[in-house]
């Protein structure tokens, strides 16, 4: 895939605040750069979030206005979740890993591409706007956490 883009974050909360919150779809808009509307368009098979639940997000990325779908393919809070795209302008895989240490929580987001033609040919800009966009991401999960 020719887009790998992973930012990372020590915050000072337990994993289970910092992960409780980053996992829960509902909060997407608030922190998460972008997304402008989250909703949770498909149950798991036992009903609410969980592996094969899927999230529809609507963002706005490049000025371009994206929709998007990801389903969770591995959940197990609150260490991970893992989603990968079932439909939107490209193939897409997010992994969120938040791991406990002394002084809180080392929060971790992964995201990889497919390779589309588009990508291939804007992939140097878009990754750098996408490590942008984490590293902005996790900053505004600390501050909103730490109100």
């Amino acid at each position: 895939m020719p887009l790998d883009v992973t930012v990372e974050r020590l915050i000072p909360l337990p994993p289970e605040t910092v992960a409780g919150y980053a996992m829960d779809w509902r909060h997407d808009p608030e922190w998460t750069q972008g997304i402008r509307r989250a909703a949770l368009t498909r149950e798991a098979e036992g009903g609410g979030f969980g592996p094969g639940a899927e999230v529809t997000r609507t963002a706005h990325f490049l000025g371009r206005r994206m929709v998007y779908v990801l389903r969770v393919a591995g959940y197990d809070p609150p260490r991970m979740l893992d989603m990968v795209s079932v439909a939107g302008p490209m193939p897409m895989h997010v992994t969120y890993t938040f791991e406990p240490t002394q002084s809180g929580t080392f929060a971790r987001i992964r995201v990889r591409g497919g390779s589309t033609s588009y990508l291939r040919f804007v992939a140097p800009l878009m990754a750098r706007q996408v490590r942008a966009s984490l590293v902005k991401d996790l900053r505004d999960l600390e501050a909103r956490l730490s109100r």
